[in-house]
This record gives C-alpha cells, sequence and structure tokens, in this order.
C-alpha cells in the first residue's frame, strides 16, 4: 500500500486529497485508483504527471507502504 496524493482537478475528481492504495508499481496503484475513484478520475489521469516521493515516476516504478505517490494536473496560472 502507498500513499496517494491528489491535487487540483485529480483531488476533486476524486473527492478526496490524499488516501491509501494497495499495489507495488505506480501502475497498479493507479489502476487501483481509478478503479476506487471512477471515470471522472480516469479522464482526469492520463493530464497528470506522476511523481513518487518527490521524484518523477514511471508506471513500473515500485512502490512500498512508505512511499507518496503524487497525481499532479496541469495548472495554469496567470
Amino acid at each position: 500500500m502507498a500513499t496517494v496524493r491528489l491535487f487540483a482537478s485529480a483531488r476533486d475528481a476524486a473527492g478526496t486529497g490524499s488516501d491509501v492504495v494497495d499495489g507495488g508499481t505506480v501502475a497498479e496503484v493507479l489502476a487501483a485508483a481509478e478503479r476506487r475513484y471512477g471515470q471522472r478520475f480516469s479522464d482526469v489521469l492520463p493530464t497528470c504527471r506522476i511523481w513518487v516521493n518527490g521524484d518523477t515516476a514511471h508506471p513500473e516504478t515500485r512502490v512500498g507502504p512508505h512511499d507518496e505517490v503524487a497525481v499532479l494536473p496541469p495548472v495554469s496560472g496567470g
């Protein structure tokens, strides 16, 4: 299980800013999150950057119980 931190539109789509999600890789954690949060979250996910413990991550990146997976949608500003 990893702690998942959700920001901006990902947080809005999931209805939470943080959760604990089971999975041994980033891909497994995100697939479990998609099943938990539904289509709205799945629609946002492809636009997001994924970090593990503050570093850019890939689908095959391993995660453990003390790791944090951050889901960061693009942010606009002005």
